[in-house]
């Protein structure tokens, strides 16, 4: 049975096709999959709480938002600050190349820099919200609505591949090269390099809590 038609694909623009080549250039599979069904996770929930395209939001910077978000964890971001900022100047840098404008820039930036900040990405827009969500959604929160037929036509289409290891080795391998500013106290990479004990081998909150998740690890 053909159940690939259950969840949207992704846009297929010139531009799209050549953020989606970005992206999987720069992450691993894993991520670069995880990017992908975050997208996938937003749509569906807008979707369901009837957030209109093209009024609610613009689909076009969701979908940059989402499958950018995890820039900042590939060897190709700088290494220098925390990883959420440095994935939203990369995703800033690629939508000027391609002739984005200052407002619809910012706003992807906006998203993506806030992507792990709870509380308050969902107060800032609604596309900083659903792109969160999206994010959320990949970790088997907020999902109920997702059926278990959709969930399986996505991770057939993007397998997760042991992604929330693959997710936390590079947040915590950027962060080690510059620990003082790219993994300040009480931030994410901060408390991941905590988890991971003096010889990075403990797993972490996040990695548990995953395995126990609605998709699993």
């Amino acid at each position: 049975m053909d159940i690939a038609h259950l969840v949207p694909a992704l846009p297929d623009d010139l531009v799209a096709r050549q953020a989606v080549d970005y992206v999987r250039w720069c992450e691993s599979e894993p991520v670069a999959n995880h990017s992908f069904r975050t997208y996938v996770f937003a749509t569906l929930l807008a979707e369901h709480e009837g957030l209109t395209a093209g009024a609610d939001f613009d689909p076009d910077l969701l979908f940059h938002a989402c499958v950018m978000h995890d820039l900042g964890t590939s060897p190709s971001a700088p290494g220098l600050t925390r990883f959420e900022i440095e994935g939203a100047d990369m995703a800033a840098e690629f939508l000027t190349g391609h002739g984005y404008g200052t407002p619809e820039i910012d706003a992807v930036w906006e998203a993506i820099a806030l992507h792990t900040t709870p509380g308050i990405a969902e107060r800032t827009s609604v596309l900083a919200y659903l792109t969160r969500s999206g994010v959320a959604g990949d970790f088997g929160v907020g999902v109920d609505h997702v059926t278990d037929a959709q969930g399986a036509a996505l991770h057939l289409r993007y397998p997760r591949l042991n992604v929330v290891t693959a997710l936390v080795d590079g947040i915590v391998q950027h962060a080690a090269r510059a620990p003082q500013t790219a993994a300040p106290r009480n931030t994410p990479a901060h408390n991941l390099i905590q988890e991971r004990g003096e010889l990075g081998t403990n797993p972490t909150a996040m990695e548990l809590g995953a395995s126990a998740s609605r998709w699993g690890a």
